[in-house]
This record gives C-alpha cells, sequence and structure tokens, in this order.
C-alpha cells in the first residue's frame, strides 16, 4: 500500500513538471491567448495573485491545454497502450483548432506525455497511477489556491524571462 502511494507520488511529480515545463516553454504566462484567459488572469490578480500565473491559469482554463492533453495521454496509455496516447493527441490537437487556440501546447504536451506514461509503465509504474498523478498536479496547480498557485507559476515564468 506505501509503494502505491509513492509511486502515485512520483507520477504526481513527473505529470506537474511535464505539466509546467511544456507551458513555460510554449509561453503561456506571457499573455492570454485566448479569449476569456485575461479576465481569469485579472480576477486572480485582484483575490492577491500573480497576473503572469493567473494569465497561464486563464489560457489553461479556457482551452484545452496540457493539462488535459496530458490527462487524455494518461488514460489513452492506459486503454490502449501507444496507440491510446496518439489518438488523445490527435484529438488534443483538433479541439484547440476547434477553440482557435494559437498554441500547440496541449498537443506537446500530450505527445510527451503518452511516451512519459509508457515510459513509466515499463519502469513498473501502473499507467493508472499517472491518471492519479496526473489529476493531482492539475488540482495543485487549478483547485487549491489560486492566489498560492499563481504567484508560484509567476516565480517560475520570472525565472525563465
Amino acid at each position: 500500500m506505501i509503494e502505491s502511494f509513492l509511486q502515485i507520488g512520483f507520477a504526481s511529480v513527473c505529470c506537474w513538471l511535464l505539466f509546467v515545463t511544456v507551458d513555460m516553454i510554449c509561453a503561456l504566462p506571457r499573455e492570454g491567448g485566448v479569449v476569456g484567459a485575461t479576465a481569469i488572469a485579472e480576477a486572480v490578480q485582484k483575490t492577491g495573485g500573480d497576473i503572469r500565473g493567473g494569465t497561464m491559469m486563464g489560457n489553461i482554463v479556457s482551452s484545452p491545454d496540457a493539462s488535459a492533453g496530458t490527462l487524455l495521454a494518461a488514460c489513452g496509455v492506459y486503454c490502449f497502450g501507444i496507440p491510446g496516447g496518439l489518438v488523445a493527441t490527435v484529438l488534443v490537437y483538433l479541439g484547440n483548432r476547434i477553440c482557435y487556440d494559437p498554441g500547440y501546447a496541449g498537443t506537446t504536451g500530450c505527445f510527451l506525455a503518452t511516451f512519459m506514461v509508457y515510459g513509466g509503465t515499463c519502469a513498473g509504474i501502473p499507467a493508472e497511477y499517472f491518471v492519479a498523478g496526473m489529476v493531482i498536479a492539475i488540482l495543485t496547480i487549478q483547485g487549491v489556491s489560486h492566489r498560492r498557485a499563481s504567484r508560484l507559476l509567476g516565480r517560475i515564468w520570472r525565472f525563465r524571462s
């Protein structure tokens, strides 16, 4: 039982790092790339959060982004292996185009997560632990505390730039 919690914890850290890294490389904190992202960023800032972290959160909420992509990849690999993750990547790409999302963070995150989850299964961590890990990673970015999460993301963004 303890081993399962450790594996889920490890999967959560891997998912969180992948999620944040892809979003930082694609420069999501720079500006609102989709409709609604700027409004969410301003609302987060009004509560004492960081505008850059809020912008990243707004982009994530308003578009099928890296968080949804990595979660779908984990589910796809769980159900069908690498082909399932690749199908999830195509679906995220189509979702981005439907939303007129000009970026490719979701597609990139989904593609990379497919191979991260598959590599984890080869190393002995079941794919379902990555599904749980991604949910935990998303909650720490989006759900626990907007103010604290946005400040952390803002610090990471300033370090990047």
